[in-house]
């Protein structure tokens, strides 16, 4: 099992800064505030005074391990026969420490105001607005989550402090993000068959009995696999449930064809033929039984 490394180009924070320009110049000006500056500097004091409209100011202060969305699992990769295990990716949260810059103070508390509201819309950053890498995290089913107005977690350096700047109301947004970690292990091609050959010492060669061991996969519509989803044979009265990864297997079968049927919790049903021995199936619930009902209904 090889191991390989091979560290990705990796733009998540420049993409994520693009992508909260995107939402909030879009939002902003749909709801008037036209115009407005969006800026990612640190606030000191020779920033703001070179500000001349506007402004709304995300500081990102700190970057650690997201531990409520900590993955532990690998996750298996199939094709051309062989098995790529995938390292986690590690997920991160973003903190930015969201600030208002204009010239009176009650305009200045109308358009923080209008970004709490702005970003409290959004409990996932929307797709539309994704930029870089970060729509191909979404597509992977690594969704963004984000918190705004959250209490600061102890040990948080108070930005105001680190830029040395004028003490000013902010607001706390955090974004969760996937950091790809380039590790993988690669298998060799997955055993799915195996016979087993047994003979009466004493006998002749026609009371050797062969038993055979096959396995397959069950997954969902999308790819994903299902676990816990009931696997038979009925012909040969057997059944299994699937494991985490989706993978079943029957052993002790003789050489035949048997019907595989697999039904989840959900009720979606997939149904193959499987010949012993044999390559095993992979099962996707849902398309066999559609199928069956439009045959049917013709």
């Amino acid at each position: 099992m090889p191991l390989t490394v091979s560290v990705p180009l990796n733009t998540m924070l420049a993409d994520l800064d693009a992508s909260l320009r995107a939402l909030l110049k879009r939002e902003l000006g749909t709801h008037g505030f036209d115009g407005v500056e969006i800026a990612f500097d640190a606030p000191a004091k020779d920033w703001s005074a070179k500000l001349a409209s506007p402004a709304v100011n995300l500081f990102l202060y700190d970057l650690r391990e997201s531990k409520e969305h900590r993955p532990i699992e690998w996750e298996a990769e199939r094709g051309n026969g062989r098995t790529r295990e995938l390292r986690p990716p590690l997920r991160i949260e973003a903190s930015y420490a969201v600030t208002a810059w204009t010239r009176a103070v009650e305009d200045e508390h109308r358009l923080l105001s209008q970004v709490l509201a702005v970003l409290y819309a959004y409990p996932e950053l929307p797709e539309e607005v994704l930029a870089g890498g970060l729509g191909e995290q979404v597509a992977r089913h690594q969704p963004l989550p984000a918190k705004v107005g959250q209490s600061r977690e102890d040990g948080k350096a108070d930005f105001w402090l680190a830029v040395g700047g004028q003490y000013k109301a902010s607001l706390d947004y955090v974004v969760t993000l996937s950091c790809d970690p380039g590790t993988s292990l690669e298998r060799g091609p997955e055993v799915r068959t195996q016979t087993v050959r047994t003979r009466d010492a004493h006998g002749s060669a026609g009371t050797t009995l062969e038993l055979h061991r096959i396995g397959g996969t069950v997954h969902d519509g999308e790819g994903r696999p299902v676990a816990n989803a009931w696997v038979t044979l009925p012909d040969a009265g057997m059944w299994t449930a699937s494991g985490p990864d989706g993978r079943f297997r029957f052993d002790r079968l003789r050489a035949g064809t048997y019907r595989c049927l697999a039904r989840a919790s959900d009720g979606t049903e997939a149904e193959a033929e499987v010949a012993v021995p044999g390559s095993g199936a992979d099962l996707v619930l849902g398309t066999q039984a559609k199928a069956r009902r439009a045959k049917r209904r013709r």
